[in-house]
């Protein structure tokens, strides 16, 4: 178990320091901003979504700490490419394991995700790792509030 916890600290360690599609996007037809009060990290998204629905691009600026950027990071890297119906049922089964609901494994294409799972005893953790995925729904939603996680 703890070969386990190390590379998943590893993981996060890795994507927050160099983070995946960080940076604005030359061309995006959704964004949305998202702002976490309890710890202050705030986050940009930006989506360019086809005529499909399809999830062609996603980036993202954050000033945030390291599970907020490893979170959208690994989550732009896991729904690039994908429609946004999937995209959406995905945040769900996301949402559940680090919130403690769900506990059955990923699927193998999903497994990055899994090293979100130990937030769920920490719930103020939750709150980081989960807001780039509201920002996200927020921009598929088109609502140009703030996303919060409160």
């Amino acid at each position: 178990m703890n070969d386990l916890r190390e590379l998943y600290q590893e993981l996060i360690i890795d994507h927050s320091r160099s983070p995946r599609n960080h940076g604005k996007l030359p061309h995006s037809n959704l964004e949305a901003r998202g702002h976490n009060p309890l710890c202050g990290d705030e986050i940009d998204m930006e989506v360019l979504r086809n005529d499909d629905g399809v999830l062609e691009s996603i980036g993202f600026t954050a000033t945030a700490c390291a599970i907020c950027t490893a979170s959208a990071s690994i989550m732009t890297e896991t729904l690039k490419g994908k429609e946004e119906k999937i995209a959406r049922e995905i945040f769900a089964e996301f949402h559940a394991k680090v919130t403690g609901e769900d506990s059955v494994s990923y699927p193998d294409e999903l497994m990055k995700l899994e090293v979100f799972t130990g937030v769920k005893d920490y719930p103020s953790r939750v709150k980081c790792a989960t807001l780039a995925w509201h920002t996200l729904i927020q921009a598929l939603s088109g609502d140009s509030r703030e996303a919060s996680t409160e």
